[in-house]
């Protein structure tokens, strides 16, 4: 095989690529055939959810051939698609758009395991990673939910009475 003359980092939609400005413009300097690719990356992503971004690693020969490595969806893809929602909040800290429980994060977790850079990361570790994501959109955890919960009840200002405390 020739040389190595590019790796291009792309984010297609999975099953529905479309020959297009973006894909060109990363394709066209090294001397590649972007329906060629278009063509293959649409084979090779036609049992996934269609429309789901899906990150690309393409590797650009010398003699205008590629070759390229698919990834699973970006987390926050994920978190977003379960909970249901366009997008997370604009201000992660003040306001909440959601929230996730544990099973949700484990299926996210198992979804990005499949990706080979991640293959070797603990599970535990993945479901941190997950939960940092999410918390990071302004998605809560059911887990941290029930926690303020139980300590805004107990700290109370009222007595057992109802009467404010003295």
């Amino acid at each position: 095989m020739a040389g190595v003359k590019a790796v291009i980092r792309l984010r297609c939609p999975a099953g529905v690529a479309k020959p297009g400005p973006a894909i060109g413009q990363a394709l066209g300097p090294h001397g590649l055939n972007m329906m060629d690719f278009v063509k293959e990356f649409n084979a090779a992503t036609q049992k996934m959810e269609p429309n789901s971004p899906i990150p690309v690693v393409l590797t650009a020969y010398a003699n205008r051939t590629f070759s390229f490595v698919t990834k699973t969806p970006p987390t926050s893809y994920l978190v977003r698609k379960a909970l249901g929602i366009d997008k997370g909040a604009q201000n992660p800290g003040d306001e909440i758009v959601g929230t996730l429980n544990m099973d949700q994060v484990a299926a996210i977790a198992d979804v990005k395991k499949g990706d080979a850079h991640l293959a070797n990361i603990p599970f535990d570790a993945l479901c941190d990673s997950v939960i940092g994501t999410a918390r990071s959109m302004g998605v809560l955890l059911a887990d941290d939910v029930d926690d303020a919960a139980s300590s805004s009840s107990s700290s109370s200002d009222e007595d057992d009475d109802g009467e404010p405390g003295r």
